[in-house]
């Protein structure tokens, strides 16, 4: 079975350690995205009726607090666990408050995901 692996950091600085740390492992594949949580929205003073469709100067009035959110897959429950032990090897414990948060999803199906581990292992040589 596949399992995806998704993290959202709170520190942008925690975010290359974590790809480095994910990418020692073999991880191929792996997705970043700038993302913001709902507490932080509401702290930087984002409307609760923020449009569909904001326009750029909508996005640039404010500032925002971001987050990155990290996703792979892969291929076993084994490599699901290793993952996890490393990321809280590099960041702390996940538990502590703001460290992280991270949650393995059971895939059904997946397609595609060996071309992303197999770039990861020519970049390692």
């Amino acid at each position: 079975m596949h399992y995806m692996i998704l993290l959202v950091l709170n520190n942008l600085d925690d975010c290359p350690p974590v790809l480095d740390a994910w990418e020692a492992l073999g991880v191929g594949g792996i997705t970043i995205l700038e993302s913001t949580g709902l507490g932080k929205a509401r702290k930087s003073g984002i409307r609760e009726n923020v449009p569909t469709m904001p326009s750029l100067v909508d996005f640039f009035r404010r500032s925002e607090e971001r987050h990155r959110t990290i996703f792979t897959v892969v291929d076993s429950e084994e490599m699901a666990d290793k993952l996890l032990e490393i990321t809280e090897q590099t960041l702390g414990n996940l538990e502590d408050a703001d460290n992280g948060v991270l949650f393995v999803l059971p895939v059904s199906k997946a397609r595609g995901i060996h071309g992303g581990q197999k770039r990861a292992q020519e970049r390692r040589g």
